[in-house]
């Protein structure tokens, strides 16, 4: 299937789709990914050059703009590709934590899989103001099937795994972070601070 094909078929029969791609390697799950991750990442650098030179650069000036958004754009177009790539890796890994919790033993590279394919409409359409966060809903969901699918579970258990543990886990971080700032801030016993 090339790189069209599975475009579209992610994003139109995304079931079928994954289940055709249960045995593509991590290998060809990569491509695929850094070839949607490259054009995000390129329209993205575009968006910061058209906002730039309306915006005249910052305090560059005229002289400098056009040089300083070109050198900007592909700074920004090299961090947000790099970004990604290792973004996808250490999100499949956590995700993998909590598939396997509720089940899943398909091993990891399916679960890094799921993650690639799943972001197709985010990495499409992302950069795109108020579609953007559809379209992060739409991977979410489609990240959810790509669990299901790749993993074999059930709907209800690929949900748990991809959205309810880490809320779970983000809602008792942030408690331990805030505990431990009031206790730094307020359980030390010394007022010294208030005294600024």
């Amino acid at each position: 299937m090339d790189l069209v094909e599975k475009v579209k078929g992610f994003l139109m029969e995304p079931s079928k789709t994954f289940d055709a791609s249960k045995e593509d390697t991590l290998g060809e799950a990569l491509k695929y990914y850094i070839s949607l991750a490259a054009i995000y990442s390129i329209l993205i650098a575009i968006t910061y050059i058209i906002f730039g030179s309306m915006m005249g650069f910052g305090d560059l000036g005229m002289m400098f703009g056009a040089v300083a958004g070109i050198a900007g754009a592909i700074l920004i177009f090299v961090m947000v590709l790099i970004f990604l790539i290792i973004g996808v890796f250490i999100g499949g890994a956590i995700i993998h934590i909590f598939v396997y919790i509720v089940g899943g033993r398909k091993g990891i590279t399916q679960t890094i899989k799921a993650l690639m394919y799943g972001q197709t409409p985010l990495l499409l359409f992302g950069w795109i103001p108020l579609i953007g966060f559809i379209a992060g809903i739409w991977a979410l969901v489609l990240e959810v099937l790509g669990i299901r699918q790749l993993h074999e579970l059930t709907t209800g258990r690929a949900i748990l795994a991809v959205i309810v543990l880490p809320i779970i886990l983000m809602i008792i971080l942030t408690l331990i972070f805030a505990a431990v700032i009031a206790t730094f801030i307020f359980g030390t016993g010394s007022t010294e601070w208030m005294d600024y």
